[in-house]
């Protein structure tokens, strides 16, 4: 008769233990752990370094000494019955040291047919809920549920402290159906690094970073940290539901561009050679500040998790992980939540047109072309070195279209502004002829990428009612923000780049020779209304050697500051959302460098910086207070010009309206130093004038040319209409009158009426 030892010894499967001890098993739930067969229940485990286990059941607390049958650590036993009890191992090691543990293979896959369904058809948008690592109980037991796709792989393990970094334990189970690899590891919890190991064929193994992963650690390192997103408790309820019934293209809409670890630094020390503020310190320091600019929205340059401070966060790594150099997930929570608590929106940058080729991240990620084009010519951009998304396979769509829902939903983001949109929409884009192979049409656009953005803007309407959807694209790309049902991408808006260009090389010019090129003021009105756009000096615009704005202005000292102050007038009450970059608003000369803060003592010093954030704070008043401003951007029927011919003196002027005559604003712009005294201008009807904003004025560093009297409108035909006005033009400057029409007396009509009686009587 065979002894129990021998029993357990025939029903080993060697095959599949030489696989778990070599770390090569796919499926190591299908043997490991507890199973039912003929003869009772078979309990085997694979615990390297062990040299006793014992399985304990846990209600009785009875335990059942296993047999060691492999000197790596695996180990087996029979129990009888016919129900598998609640158990766990207890481990003794060399030293003495005993441990229990709990075993990983007694689970359930937390990821369903469903779920692998959805994803393989790239439909499955809640993905960051099944993949990644989720902290939860399951069955009494906490621990963490991992999930990594990476379907061309033999062999994945979680691997982390937690392990010693050991592959050769929690090996994953492999979905078949989708190439998900998933387990649940009891006793992880949140705060544990971790990455995963991926063997190839070949005895090829390497680490990866989680592509789902919540929070990483800080650069240079590259492991990922299990994080709790549903630990945070948000309070900004009233902000979200009163979101859901703004119309974003009737309100106000001014942005404030920052970079979080260059707005403001802390001294620098050895111990923190960053000076790296957190979310935290830095929510109160920049709401306080947008506030007093009067901004209505800041955007963040991506918070996403990227390895070089220079990509400025541009070369994301961890699409689901907001850097941890400025803190933890909960932290960047709250500030977006203390941003909306007082009434400011956030607006994310999000960069899904390409990734870096970084080894630890999703370059290559299982041996193979996973979440890149595996054709040159459509997945690796040669202008960045970056490698670009296979737009065309599900799985990444899922993957990108997820993440974006992500920043909406598990932070709150009111807006995704979308990097780099036109370098995923053409095949050619940087491309020369022979590098790019036309689609199936025989035209340069990315059909793929096409689908891909509309899809997402379907979503994320749906799901996010409010949250706008923001596109860098630099081309002539028809209704980038037409609606979907029109075959438009549906986008909510557009950054105007076009209009940048022209207006910022105009700028540049000597004033003497503006004239040549007045187009650089007015060809942006002939396709307003053909997007519904917003107007950036962003901050691609003040770095690499492109300057300052204020180092891009012609002239003196004085005339920069001149010229900055009307060129900025000229954008706000030109149509179109706003959006400035900081260090701007004060003039900062320097570019902007990434390693280095603000020039803060630039205003503390110098009252000519001092003046110009002054001044910036009252233009974006004045922005707030005049819904003739920002109402009707988006219509013909809020613009019209008065004189936009004078390219000589290089003066424009024009009118904002929103439909109501009291509400109109007429808007001169003279961008030559030289003062125009008496003035004629024509206006839309009799009525007042009253100077309500001057850039020359001496507040904001100017000279004083201003019109402090009201302007009675005359009935003397100028610039083609009935009545004109005179008033003083300051050089290199802006003003802005409000129009308030004035209607005939009932004297005057009667009296008007006499005469009129009269005359035909004299005829009689």
């Amino acid at each position: 008769m065979k002894s129990m030892e021998e029993k357990v010894y025939d029903l080993m499967d060697w095959a599949r233990i030489e696989a778990v001890i070599y770390s090569e098993e796919s499926n190591p739930h299908e043997f490991l752990g507890a199973h039912l067969i003929k003869d009772g229940i078979l309990v085997q485990a694979y615990i390297p370094d062990a040299v006793k286990v014992w399985v304990k059941n846990k209600v009785t607390g009875k335990r059942e000494e296993m047999f060691m049958e492999d000197e790596a650590g695996f180990f087996a036993v029979l129990l009888s019955g016919k129900k598998i009890p609640k158990y766990c191992f207890l481990a003794e090691y060399s030293n003495g040291y005993r441990q229990e543990i709990e075993d990983p293979y007694q689970f359930e896959s937390t990821v369903d047919l469903e779920d692998e369904t959805r994803f393989l058809n790239g439909v499955h948008y809640n993905m960051f809920d099944k993949l990644g690592a989720h902290p939860m109980t399951i069955d009494g037991v906490k621990g963490t549920a991992f999930a990594v796709w990476a379907p061309n792989a033999i062999r994945v393990s979680v691997v982390g402290e937690f392990n010693l970094w050991n592959g050769r334990m929690y090996q994953m189970r492999k979905l078949e159906n989708s190439g998900i690899f998933e387990i649940f590891i009891p006793g992880v919890e949140a705060g544990a690094i971790y990455k995963y190991e991926i063997k190839l064929r070949g005895d090829v193994t390497f680490l990866k970073s989680d592509p789902y992963g919540f929070a990483s650690e800080v650069r240079p390192n590259t492991a990922n940290i299990v994080a709790d997103l549903e630990q945070y408790t948000w309070r900004d309820d009233e902000w979200i539901k009163a979101r859901k019934d703004r119309k974003p293209l009737e309100e106000p809409m001014n942005v404030y561009e920052l970079h979080l670890g260059s707005w403001k630094k802390k001294e620098l020390t050895e111990e923190d050679p960053d000076g790296f503020y957190n979310y935290r310190t830095l929510a109160p320091l920049i709401a306080d500040y947008v506030k007093k600019m009067n901004y209505t929205h800041i955007e963040l340059m991506p918070v996403m998790e990227h390895p070089l401070d220079e990509s400025w966060g541009y070369q994301v790594t961890g699409y689901y992980a907001a850097t941890s150099r400025y803190g933890t997930p909960e932290d960047l929570m709250y500030f977006v939540d203390y941003m909306h608590k007082h009434g400011i929106g956030v607006i994310f940058d999000w960069v899904p047109a390409h990734f870096p080729k970084d080894d630890f991240s999703l370059a290559h990620y299982d041996g193979t072309c996973l979440y890149e084009n595996p054709d040159p010519q459509r997945g690796e951009h040669p202008d960045w070195g970056t490698y670009i998304f296979d737009f065309g396979k599900p799985q990444v769509n899922c993957f990108l279209i997820s993440n974006a829902l992500f920043w909406a939903e598990k932070y709150h983001a009111d807006g995704l502004r979308i990097d780099a949109v036109a370098s995923m929409l053409y095949l050619d884009y940087a491309r020369s002829e022979g590098q790019w192979t036309p689609n199936i049409y025989g035209g340069n656009e990315n059909l793929e990428v096409v689908y891909l953005l509309k899809e997402m803007n379907r979503v994320m309407k749906e799901r996010n009612e409010g949250v706008l959807m923001i596109a860098e694209e630099s081309t002539a790309w028809p209704k980038v923000t037409g609606d979907l049902e029109e075959d438009g991408l549906g986008f909510d808006f557009k950054w105007n780049m076009g209009w940048m260009n022209d207006f910022l090389a105009y700028m540049q010019l000597d004033p003497l020779f503006r004239k040549g090129s007045h187009n650089g003021l007015t060809f942006g009105m002939l396709y307003q209304y053909t997007e519904d756009f917003i107007l950036v000096f962003s901050h691609d615009e003040v770095t690499h050697g492109k300057r300052s704005m204020i180092s891009k202005m012609f002239g003196t000292y004085e005339q920069k500051f001149a010229n900055l102050r009307v060129a900025y007038g000229f954008m706000m009450t030109h149509p179109g959302k706003k959006l400035l970059f900081m260090g701007q608003e004060f003039a900062q000369f320097d570019e902007w460098n990434e390693k280095a803060g603000l020039q803060w003592d630039l205003v503390e010093k110098y009252p000519a910086h001092q003046k110009m954030q002054q001044y910036v704070a009252a233009l974006n008043q004045l922005y707030l207070d005049h819904p003739a401003l920002y109402q009707k951007d988006s219509e013909p029927e809020g613009f019209e010009w008065i004189n936009c011919m004078d390219s000589q003196r290089s003066i424009v002027s024009f009118l904002r309206k929103n439909g109501n005559d009291d509400d109109m604003l007429l808007v001169v712009c003279n961008f030559t130093p030289v003062t125009y005294e008496k003035f004629q201008i024509g206006v839309p009807f009799k009525g007042k004038y009253k100077e309500i904003f001057n850039s020359d004025a001496e507040e904001f560093g100017g000279e004083g040319v201003v019109n402090p009297r009201v302007k009675q409108s005359k009935k003397e035909e100028f610039d083609e209409r009935e009545h004109s006005i005179t008033i003083t033009v300051p050089p290199l400057g802006i003003s802005v009158f409000q129009c308030t029409p004035v209607l005939e007396a009932a004297s005057e009509k009667t009296t008007e009426t006499k005469k009129k009686v009269t005359k035909k009587s004299k005829k009689k």
